[in-house]
């Protein structure tokens, strides 16, 4: 997701997204160790989403824009 999409959202939703996040990279992980290497993008990707959400709720926290 691109940050211009996760600011427009509310802070509860991206408590949601968040949720879902860690959900799906927890998922990830299980199917990479069963050797899915096809997994593996997708599994960078939810880190890098996970990171860019909680980057945007600690901005909104400090009130920085």
């Amino acid at each position: 997701m691109k940050p211009e999409e996760l600011r427009e959202l509310s802070d509860d939703q991206l408590k949601e997204k968040i949720n879902d996040l860690k959900e799906t990279i927890f998922r990830l992980r299980f199917k990479l160790s069963l050797g899915e290497t096809s997994a593996l993008k997708n599994y960078r990707e939810a880190k890098k989403d996970l990171a860019r959400v909680k980057t945007i709720l600690r901005e909104r926290q400090l009130n920085i824009r």
